[in-house]
């Protein structure tokens, strides 16, 4: 084993000016990460240097087999923490050989929300607390939690320390430094309320590359589970009962909201959120009625209300917020496993276009 660990960890920059580029994308179901190598002359510092690429879309449920052939445009670098040295990961979007957006290329519309110079005059900034839950590998079931049985109510777990209470740190801190060597704008990692569940925050990120930073974060934790054999969950609902679900927090403000008299366009922006909440929910996740009830945190699916530090409600402004008279929200309703690009700039859509 230490041959073949002495093997991934060889530093090619002492032999050779190529570098290894793993080229990421977001495949058929909306939530399955695909990604693939390929070898570069050398080292690479702008997406626009990046050659583009194809993949078998009939193989990720995204072409037809008699013309399966889609094209991934590099959007996105970031340093590579399992090849290190100058290799690289890149966030891809997927297009057809005639250069339209495939329908599960959801960046390609964020992108043209961002451009638009309504949004981004404003600024906007995101701050996204991606839940999840790590299951053990064979069975489906919680990391630490007994096989067929319930660990004890929640309560202690939350931001909690000790072999009773936090399962799995080791993979959390090693995706948390994973993702700042990377170059991710991570700011935080936390036990979260249901035993093995766990979230990381990132941002504050501008405009489209909230969703990049997510996705591959998202795409790093995925790696670092593979090889400490465990499964990762988005499921907005794993375990039903009495346990918290699993969301993705949106914080979000743009340059008005964050100068003198921020929070009257605080309250407006809220408004328009209030009028669009059947569009939003639609697009904030699969499952997510399982996990909006009403309790555990959360604000009943068909009702939308907002208010100062109530984390009940579907937009918790912080009493930061409030007192300072400008800030930030934070949209409460995204379940864990929205896509960022839709949910981003879907707020800025409402609320400023």
């Amino acid at each position: 084993m230490s041959l073949l660990t002495d093997l991934i960890n060889l530093n090619l920059s002492e032999s050779t000016d190529k570098i290894i580029a793993e080229y990421i994308w977001i495949g058929g179901s909306g939530m399955d990460m695909r990604s693939k190598a390929r070898t570069l002359p050398g080292p690479v510092t702008d997406p626009s240097q990046l050659p583009k690429w194809n993949y078998d879309g009939s193989s990720t449920g995204q072409a037809p087999g008699e013309d399966s052939e889609v094209i991934i445009y590099p959007q996105a670098i970031f340093k590579d923490p399992f090849r290190r040295g100058n290799n690289i990961l890149v966030m891809c979007d997927a297009y057809t050989p005639a250069g339209e957006a495939i329908p599960t290329n959801k960046r390609y519309a964020a992108a043209k929300i961002f451009s638009n110079p309504a949004v981004s005059a404003e600024v906007p900034w995101y701050g996204i607390e991606q839940e999840y839950t790590l299951l053990q590998k064979d069975i489906k079931w919680p990391l630490g939690w007994p096989v067929g049985g319930f660990p004890g109510p929640q309560g202690p777990y939350y931001c909690g320390a000790g072999a009773d209470k936090a399962w799995g740190r080791d993979i959390v801190d090693a995706h948390y430094k994973a993702c700042l060597y990377a170059g991710i704008n991570i700011s935080g990692i936390n036990g979260e309320v249901m035993p093995g569940q766990w979230e990381f925050q990132v941002g504050p990120s501008v405009g489209i590359s909230a969703g990049d930073e997510v996705w591959v974060a998202r795409y790093i934790l995925e790696r670092i589970t593979e090889i400490a054999g465990v499964v990762l969950s988005f499921d907005p609902k794993p375990i039903q009962g009495d346990w918290n679900g699993a969301g993705a927090h949106t914080n979000y403000s743009t340059k008005s909201m964050r100068e003198e008299g921020g929070y009257e366009v605080i309250k407006k922006a809220i408004e328009k959120l209030s009028l669009k909440h059947i569009e939003h929910i639609a697009a904030y996740g699969e499952g997510n009625e399982r996990r909006l009830t009403g309790k555990h945190e959360t604000a009943d699916i068909n009702t939308f209300k907002w208010g100062v530090a109530n984390r009940g409600a579907s937009i918790r402004v912080g009493r930061d917020t409030e007192k300072e008279g400008k800030g930030y929200f934070e949209d409460r309703r995204p379940a864990s496993n929205m896509d960022p690009y839709v949910v981003t700039s879907m707020i800025a859509e409402t609320t400023l276009l």
